[in-house]
């Protein structure tokens, strides 16, 4: 399936910034989600869009985009525990910070190409994964913060993870953030919350807060995590059969919002209260 069939809403935003005069391409992106690898591919064709010096068509075959394609290109770096280390950087586990420094001298010098970092993590096949305080910590993330905040022209970083607070949130105010859906065939199971919640953005303003008891109630069987990741697959079902009503997409991102909540042991009844006030008009 081609990319602009499976994400037309990111395909057309980036395609549309790249090209127009009057709208910015964002010089630091985050994608978020379980799908990494998709999160990897729309990171590379922005890469692609960005360097290519004809068309720009999903078959192009300039140079650039062949390097792109084959992971060659000598500005289109993925940064990660195993890729793009310099020679006296024997760290296995992390991005480290001789990456950083890497990155910082690379900078000093001008290039013909537009440069961009993809920074990820790599899981034991090798396939892209997302970062996380453990495989990206705070001391490497903070050296970069002064080149992401103050980038020079042609230069933009990526970064992709499962979820945004998995970023420092000193990365996370410095880029703008994307969620990308997984089309990925999972058993996304909502049971427990199915006969509360189904076609939840047919109801009307009167309903938020008998939904959120009603939800609530539930804790008496199920935590408020579990309850959040079944609202959350039930829109990931909804998305799946709407991918262009990009309104499930911020809903998707007031659910990780409240996972967030949930996490650090705020009241599930105020969770509730303040999901369904977001997802319900």
């Amino acid at each position: 399936m081609l990319l602009s069939n499976k994400y037309p809403f990111l395909t057309n935003y980036f395609t549309e910034a790249i090209r127009s005069k009057n709208r910015a391409l964002p010089q630091s992106i985050l994608f978020y989600g379980n799908d990494i690898e998709s999160q990897y591919t729309l990171a590379t064709e922005i890469a692609r869009l960005l360097n290519c010096k004809s068309t720009g068509e999903d078959n192009c075959d300039c140079l650039n985009c062949k390097w792109i394609r084959e992971n060659t290109h000598p500005a289109v770096l993925t940064i990660s525990k195993t890729d793009n280390k310099p020679d006296d950087d024997d760290s296995k586990t992390v991005i480290s910070i001789k990456q950083s420094q890497m990155i910082k001298e690379m900078l000093l010098s001008e290039s013909e190409f537009h440069r961009v970092f993809i920074f990820c993590d790599r899981d034991e096949n090798g396939k892209p994964s997302g970062l996380n305080p453990v495989n990206f910590q705070a001391e490497t993330a903070n050296s970069l913060l002064k080149v992401i905040e103050e980038p020079q022209p042609g230069v933009t970083f990526i970064f992709l993870a499962r979820y945004i607070e998995d970023l420092l949130s000193t990365i996370i105010s410095r880029s703008q953030c994307f969620f990308v859906p997984s089309f990925e065939l999972h058993d996304y199971k909502y049971d427990c919350i199915s006969a509360i919640f189904t076609n939840y953005y047919e109801f009307s303003r009167q309903d938020v807060f008998n939904v959120s008891q009603k939800l609530n109630d539930l804790t008496k069987e199920y935590s408020s995590t579990e309850i959040l990741d079944s609202i959350q697959n039930y829109v990931l079902n909804v998305l799946k059969s709407n991918p262009k009503e990009t309104v499930f997409i911020k809903h998707i991102k007031y659910i990780e919002d409240a996972k967030l909540q949930a996490k650090l042991g705020m009241r599930a009844i105020n969770i509730f209260d303040e999901l369904c006030l977001k997802l319900i008009r």
